[in-house]
């Protein structure tokens, strides 16, 4: 069930056409911005931004909600491989979900005043309560779920998706393992595949309140849960019960936590990393290798939706919304205020120990 400030924010009220074709600038605005490359909380600042001209094809949004995802920590400090370059000044955030301010008298897309839309593949630059853009940049959605789960669609749940569709061919029945999953991106994957008749291993760390996670997970659907520690015996197969092998890992980890995924995968498996959360090398062994055949793979959103995959991220975009809406994708968040950004950005950088998902009401 969506926060009661989410409720209040799907009852925003829509504007009018006449107000929107009257607009030739969009508000003033204010915007996270950093001009230069470090630690977020040293070089981010909340800052007033002008009003920004429309042109004849633009259109000004009024942001809704934005994650704070580690990929845009990432960006700030300089270390993504993508990111918008500073000087000059840069406005932080990737993805995020906003509604309809204004149309440039030539916008053609079937846009209204107080649609929902988000930024899709998604743009730099969402930390801002107003944004002006080309019409092409928008996607509309539906404005019928939680703000919160339009915000957060893109970079989270279609990765977990497309990692399933993108290695192996899965049939029912299948199994797949994942490390970190605990994760968004690992809940994703525990609910999509459940959806598929797809059966999940899932791997998590040894830490106080592991059973309070693993009996989450299996709320969500998970199959099978285990710690590290409980992998770490010689014969790691023969804890899969009625399991088949898995035919795919996913790797979100590296050092010991990949390990344990290809010891659990089956003859002429494939693991797919997508992330190295304890910045360790995935080590494989040469006998894995020779008598196992297995593949190693990376996956990267970005790289995916820059390669001419527009109308496909809108697809499935589509289709993930619409397991939300049906109840059968959720995951874990917090509404912060923008106003409280300073307070959203400590609790994401860890600051006040383990935290949910850090998403910005605006």
């Amino acid at each position: 069930m969506a926060p009661p400030t989410a409720r209040l924010l799907l009852r925003t009220p829509r504007l009018s056409l006449s107000t929107a074709a009257a607009s030739l600038f969009s508000p003033p605005s204010k915007a996270v911005l950093y001009d230069q490359h470090g630690p977020p909380d040293q070089v981010l600042r909340v800052a007033d931004a002008p009003p920004v001209e429309l042109g004849e094809r633009d259109v000004c949004v009024k942001m809704l909600a934005a994650p704070i995802n580690p990929s845009d920590i990432n960006r700030v400090q300089g270390v993504y491989p993508v990111r918008p370059p500073v000087p000059p000044a840069a406005v932080a955030g990737y993805e995020g979900v906003a509604q309809v301010h204004a149309l440039g008298p030539a916008v053609t897309r079937p846009l209204s005043p107080g649609d929902w839309v988000i930024p899709s593949p998604p743009s730099f630059g969402t930390w801002q309560t107003y944004i002006v853009k080309p019409e092409h940049v928008w996607h509309k959605v539906r404005d019928d779920v939680p703000v919160e789960y339009a915000a957060t669609v893109t970079v989270n749940p279609l990765t977990a998706l497309r990692m399933l569709q993108d290695f192996v061919k899965l049939s029912p029945g299948d199994a797949v393992v994942q490390n970190g999953a605990t994760s968004i991106v690992g809940q994703c994957v525990i609910q999509l595949a459940k959806v598929q008749g797809i059966r999940t291993i899932n791997i998590i760390r040894d830490r106080p309140g592991s059973e309070e996670a693993k009996e989450k997970l299996k709320q969500l659907g998970a199959d099978e849960v285990f710690t590290e520690g409980q992998l770490d015996v010689k014969n790691v197969k023969s804890l899969l019960g009625v399991l088949p092998e898995p035919a795919l890992g996913l790797n979100c980890v590296g050092g010991n936590a990949a390990a344990l995924i290809l010891k659990l995968l089956r003859q002429g498996g494939t693991m797919v990393t997508y992330g190295g959360m304890s910045k360790r090398p995935v080590t494989v062994s040469t006998s894995s290798f020779i008598f196992k055949d297995l593949s190693l793979r990376g996956f990267w959103l970005q790289k995916w939706m820059s390669s001419d995959k527009a109308d496909d991220c809108r697809r499935l975009i589509d289709y993930l919304l619409g397991l939300v809406q049906e109840g059968k994708l959720k995951y874990e968040m917090e509404l912060s205020p923008f106003d409280d950004f300073g307070l959203a950005l400590d609790k994401a950088l860890g600051k006040h120990g383990s935290q949910l998902k850090q998403v910005l009401r605006f």
